[in-house]
């Protein structure tokens, strides 16, 4: 049977492999949302995130032991065990606890060879990150068939959907205190893994499904909904700064799942995707909504079915709730982010609350009766995914592919009409217009547009790099230009990081978080659009930006570095970090002396930044100390910049602080000045008199206001408004040269400025190039009150403290990159 079964599949693969010859053609009531939880957004004004905050024992890296995509199946790991932590929170809800997971995965492969598990990464603190996987077992000749299925799909041509196994990923406990995902997809992997009735063997048949046990150890042990680096995993998804989100962003584009459930908890009743308007306007939103619906009614059925008063009443965002209360517009969500990726995917929210307030009043029986009907219900909504995997399997084939087909054809979107699903109307209906091309050259900053290139790539977004000059839409090209042709499967991903967005104040009262990124406006690389016409260039495929560091400065003159990215400060606190003698400039050029040629040329090979000639003058720059009360994406930025950084809050300055060493003092959150005992705030003082300052949001406003530094009234803008803006920028050491856009979350301007504040940074005309801004009800803090107004300013205070300003965010959630650069000019210059 399974040679018979082999062969149809190698001559179906055969039929595949060939080359192709032309285009393939296509086979109730409203609730609130009442705990909405940014992550990493008003709260990152209020605590500060200090070195010693998570209390965790980092254990020992080991590397990944990914296996190859055509190793056949079972593949059998040895998983490394960890030591009993009685103090791992899990425990308490009679959930299982990270500890045991390894062992009992291990026992499992030696038990069934329908079950493989791999580690596919390691998280911030070093705990592995494993990928299970259930299907019937394939040797390597099977699985490089079926490896070259998925491929053809992705390239938009059909495969013979009876034998493509369909590709399910069920990714949980993304956030840490939100358990029971874990413990439900357990349930369900060891009956995979272990049942003799018929209906599953068949199902294994015909799929694979693959478990992220547990994408977040550290919280999850910890008993915290971030990372060990305070980030909220479900946020970063096209940025990817964290360990386990290039994890789980490995997992969805190496295993291309049909169908994805991203398990979360805590809403009343549970909660069940597809989202309420807005819609990513990138999406073939057809092709999602017809089966995202369909199986989202069959899940909560099935959760209704389990009996559990509790969750009698499930609710469907989509069908429940009203316009922009759970919004599917950002990629920054794990959902979200993989139907670029060809998912029909879903949020699942579980019903019964057991962590924060409730974990540590509630009685343990209570808490554990709550935790047994969560996993019943994360149970409920996997089981109901895989049969309709099943019993839809060529269905969903044939939409994934056509998604891709359409990419690659480069077709506009399809006009969804109203009641295409029960509810679907002109609320609900977003589009773009996709260009032909972008085009990515160094003209603005090397080390950005590799950046840039590789993060594409990185994605899945396919990238090419001129052999040669070439012109499009009239301009002339260089070769070594990377061009990302739109013609391409995944061009929806490639857009939504690459597109500037939309202004969509008007298009929803509210929205669940951001409303606006821009890889293109905000990581600090020249894009241009290439929007039709002609297209023609030569190009190769990009598997990794070129180098780009050069020393470009006759022998025996100074060397100059601008600081327009943040591989640029990176270079230069290196430099310092060895005691080289380097200047600054009144512009913010630093320079480097021509006997540290050598210094100059390994940094710039290690950072791809471009050293050129000098100009005479500067002052002797020596390494910054940093005192920072910041949030946890401040403080990585900070560190990744090269800055040496204390992290300081009230009460650490309360138990008293050496002040000594420090040159200047960041301040974003968890420090208020009027809080400080008499000798800390004297201690502090004292620093003020000869040390710099910089501060971001409300807290660093505040602070400014108390401590009595520059004449600058704060004026806060719509608590909700975000998103990228444009800005004018000013002649000062701040503002010079930055980039056009920047970023906001709950914004803020300043006004009534005392004598010598200078102006570095305005908000423009017209306030927002992508987001959602609109005035409170009472018709302050709009975007016409911010138009023009100050949003960064600098000067001198009376105590001689040089002070920065920011009313923007250019550090938030380690996104903007290209705005970093100007975070450590402020340093340097606030510094001294």
């Amino acid at each position: 049977m399974r040679r018979t079964l082999l062969a149809v599949l190698l001559a179906a693969a055969a039929v595949i492999a060939a080359p192709a010859t032309g285009t393939a053609q296509p086979t109730a009531s409203t609730p609130s949302v009442t705990d909405r939880e940014p992550g990493n957004g008003p709260e990152r004004n209020e605590v500060a995130t200090l070195d010693n905050a998570f209390q965790a024992q980092s254990v020992l890296a080991q590397g990944e032991n990914q296996a190859d995509r055509h190793q056949g199946y079972p593949r059998r790991t040895t998983l490394r065990t960890y030591p009993e932590n009685t103090a791992d929170k899990s425990i308490k809800l009679g959930l299982a606890p990270y500890h045991s997971l390894a062992p009992k995965l291990n026992a499992l492969q030696q038990k069934s060879n329908r079950i493989s598990v791999e580690v596919v990464g390691q998280s911030g603190l070093g705990r592995d990150l494993y990928l299970v996987t259930l299907t019937a077992p394939e040797s390597a000749t099977e699985t490089r068939i079926q490896e070259r299925f998925r491929a053809t799909v992705e390239e938009g041509r059909n495969v013979p959907a009876g034998l493509y196994k369909a590709p399910i990923w069920i990714n949980n406990n993304i956030h840490g205190d939100e358990w029971e995902g874990t413990d439900g997809a357990l349930r369900v992997i060891e009956h995979l893994a272990t049942s003799n009735d018929a209906d599953t063997k068949k199902l294994l048949q015909r799929s694979r499904v693959y478990f992220s046990l547990t994408s977040n150890p550290d919280g999850r042990v910890a008993g915290t909904r971030a990372n060990s680096a305070g980030f909220d995993l479900n946020r970063d998804f096209v940025t990817s700064s964290q360990p386990e989100n290039r994890a789980m962003q490995d997992v969805v584009e190496r295993t291309q799942p049909l169908i994805m459930l991203d398990e979360h908890g805590y809403v009343a009743n549970t909660l069940i995707e597809p989202t309420t308007p807005p819609h990513g306007q990138n999406y073939d939103f057809d092709l999602y909504i017809k089966h995202g619906y369909a199986n989202g009614l069959l899940m909560e059925k099935a959760v209704q079915a389990l009996g559990h008063p509790e969750a009698a009443k499930p609710e469907i965002p989509f069908r429940d709730y009203p316009v922009g209360e759970w919004d599917g517009w950002a990629p920054i969500y794990t959902a979200q982010y993989a139907m670029y990726h060809g998912a029909v995917s879903y949020t699942i929210e579980i019903p019964m609350r057991v962590n924060r307030g409730d974990y540590d009043a509630l009685p343990v029986a209570e808490l554990q009766r709550r935790s047994k009907i969560n996993t019943d219900v994360v149970e409920a909504t996997i089981k109901t995914t895989l049969d309709y995997v099943d019993d839809n399997r060529r269905s969903l084939i044939e939409n994934q592919t056509e998604m891709f087909r359409r990419g690659a054809a480069g077709e506009k979107q399809r006009y969804i009409p109203d009641g295409f699903v029960p509810g679907f109307g002109p609320e609900d209906r977003f589009s773009t217009e996709f260009p032909r091309a972008y085009v990515i050259t160094n003209d603005r900053s090397a080390p950005a547009a590799a950046r840039l290139v590789d993060q594409l790539v990185r994605h899945d977004v396919r990238v090419e790099r001129a052999e040669r000059p070439f012109t499009l839409g009239g301009k002339r090209y260089p070769a070594g230009s990377y061009v990302v042709d739109m013609h391409q499967p995944k061009r929806g991903l490639a857009n939504v990081m690459l597109e500037q967005g939309s202004d969509i104040s008007d298009k929803a009262p509210v929205m669940y978080d951001i409303s606006g990124w821009s890889h293109r406006l905000l990581w600090g690389a020249s894009v241009e659009i290439h929007r039709n016409g002609q297209f023609r260039f030569d190009g190769k495929p990009v598997t990794a930006a070129a180098p780009t560091g050069a020393v470009d400065a006759a022998p025996g003159a100074d060397l100059a570095l601008t600081l327009t990215d943040q591989k640029d400060v990176s270079a230069v606190n290196d430099l310092l970090s060895r005691g080289l003698e380097l200047r600054r400039q009144d512009n913010g050029t630093i320079v480097v002396p021509a006997r540290e040629r050598a210094a100059a040329q390994e940094v710039a090979d290690r950072y791809g930044v471009r050293f050129t000639t000098a100009k005479a003058g500067g002052e002797a720059l020596q390494r910054k100390v940093i005192a920072a009360a910041v949030s946890a994406d401040e403080l990585q930025v900070l560190r990744e910049s090269g800055f040496d950084v204390r992290t300081i809050s009230t009460a650490v300055l309360n138990a008293g602080f050496d002040w000594s060493r420090i040159d200047a003092l960041y301040v974003g959150a968890g420090l208020n000045y009027t809080q400080l005992n008499a000798t800390a705030k004297a201690a502090l003082d004292a620093f003020l008199q000869r040390g710099g300052v910089v501060t971001r949001g409300a807290t660093g406003s505040r602070f400014n206001t108390d401590a009595k530094l520059l004449q600058a009234t704060p004026v806060a803008g719509w608590e909700d408004a975000n998103g990228v803006v444009n800005v004018v920028n000013g002649t000062g050491p701040v503002g010079a040269g930055a980039l056009p856009h920047s970023f906001v979350y709950s914004p803020q301007w300043f006004t009534n400025l005392g004598t010598g504040v200078t102006v570095e940074q305005r908000y423009g005309s017209t306030v927002i190039a992508a987001g959602h801004w609109h005035a409170r009800d009472n018709g302050t803090g709009g975007q016409d009150v911010a138009a023009g107004q100050a949003a960064v300013v600098s000067g001198t205070a009376a105590n001689g403290a040089k002070v920065v300003l920011f009313g923007t965010e250019p550090m938030f959630r380690n996104h903007p990159k290209g705005l970093y650069a100007q975070v450590a000019r402020a340093l340097f210059w606030s510094a001294g």
